[in-house]
């Protein structure tokens, strides 16, 4: 398969899982997930699902949750795209959201001059 049909297909399967997630499924455990990328092997039998959670707590549940509803997933997305095949979803929780996040919170206390926090 040539790789520009592959990074279609890696894109669609962010897109509609994002959706899904978002949108559809009510567990709590996946709270506020985000699909942040999707890879897909070359042979469209696996897809590899970052997710981007608020904190690590979170993503330990989250991925639980993911896992568990893995063929609800599939089906969901085997609905939406017409793919000849729709890979097995693994899923795995994407720590740059994280890293982002803080990195973000402790610019924006440079910015406003705030003194290091205690014992720091």
């Amino acid at each position: 398969m040539d790789s520009h049909r592959n990074e279609r297909v890696s894109e669609a399967l962010r897109e509609e899982l994002g959706e899904i997630i978002a949108y559809e499924m009510s567990d709590p455990r996946i709270g506020s997930a985000v699909v942040t990328g999707v890879h897909v092997s070359p042979d469209l039998k696996h897809a590899q699902v970052h997710i981007g959670f608020s904190d690590s707590a979170e993503a330990a549940e989250g991925i639980r949750a993911l896992e568990g509803a893995r063929g609800f997933l599939r089906r969901e997305v085997a609905r939406r795209l017409e793919l000849f095949r729709i890979p097995e979803l693994h899923f795995d929780a994407d720590i740059s959201a994280q890293l982002g996040d803080r990195m973000e919170h402790l610019l924006k206390r440079v910015r406003r001059g705030r003194p290091r926090e205690a014992g720091g």
